[in-house]
């Protein structure tokens, strides 16, 4: 499967509570990790069985190699399109409250150097020397435009399903909406209805609420097993990767891939850690 998206440096502090404004707490533990949805969904992805390649921006800094070591630990293969980029890459602070697993999230999303640009020109000749195995499905989320772009109609002329995680209104949409195939909103989702462009699939996710789908040729809803949560970060990133994997494996249909995305997601939430939940997740997949 090919993933292109944002990464990150996720810092994660779990505590007993939130702390109030101007409150210092002690955490129960402190785990580091890549995130970002892409990111996340292409670990997702690798757990599953598949072979997941994240093309992204990460960059010359040291700060970038914790995100290396991470994803080359958990099997994904990342092709940094701007190596060179001295910058220190994204960094997002998060809280976990301990008896629930709610997250709160600070960040600021990657930009790329001036030298990407010549990275970005040498893109689709990276991508028609991948192999002669086509990847089943694309994922997209919507950063790094360019690169969803170019990656979205490179798909498009080869019948490759674009999966887009719309998880909020990106300025890139109106243009890379009318290549996408499926797309996948959260409740929060503000912006243009899809279909207006010509999607052909529309998923709104909810958290613990059943998954609303719909098609030309209907519409419907699956539920979402009940499980205690015990962390519910990149829950949402976990639920694309399972479904864009499922896409990729080409059996089943629109409900089906949404079930299996529920199982996948729910089984990340009863996990406490960025990574912890990757082996009960590669007994749900078939390679």
């Amino acid at each position: 499967m090919l993933l292109a998206g944002l990464c990150t440096v996720d810092q994660v502090q779990r505590v007993a509570e939130i702390p109030a404004p101007g409150e210092k707490v002690r955490s129960l533990s402190m785990d580091v990790a890549a995130g970002g949805p892409a990111t996340n969904a292409a670990v997702t992805v690798a757990a599953l069985g598949a072979e997941a390649t994240l093309l992204t921006v990460a960059g010359a800094h040291p700060l970038a190699v914790l995100a290396r070591v991470d994803l080359e630990a958990h099997g994904v293969d990342l092709v940094d399109l701007d190596p060179g980029r001295p910058d220190p890459p994204a960094i997002s602070a998060i809280v976990v409250r301990d008896s629930d697993g709610e997250r709160t999230v600070v960040s600021r999303n990657a930009h790329a150097s001036p030298q990407f640009v010549t990275y970005l020109r040498s893109l689709r000749t990276r991508l028609s020397q991948a192999g002669d195995e086509m990847p089943g499905c694309v994922l997209l989320d919507g950063h790094h435009p360019e690169v969803a772009l170019e990656v979205a109609r490179w798909a498009k002329e080869r019948a490759i399903p674009v999966v887009l995680d719309a998880g909020s209104w990106k300025p890139v949409f109106p243009e890379l909406l009318p290549l996408v195939d499926i797309a996948a909103c959260s409740s929060l989702y503000r912006g243009d209805d899809p279909r207006e462009y010509g999607v052909r699939v529309v998923i709104t996710t909810a958290g613990p609420e059943p998954v609303r789908w719909s098609t030309a040729d209907g519409s419907g809803a699956v539920p979402v097993p009940v499980t205690q949560a015990r962390d519910t970060l990149g829950a949402g990133d976990v639920w694309h990767g399972a479904f864009a994997y499922a896409v990729a494996r080409g059996e089943g249909d629109v409900p089906g891939w949404i079930a299996f995305a529920n199982e996948v997601a729910a089984e990340r939430v009863r996990h406490e850690g960025p990574r912890s939940w990757t082996a009960a997740v590669a007994k749900m997949g078939e390679g």
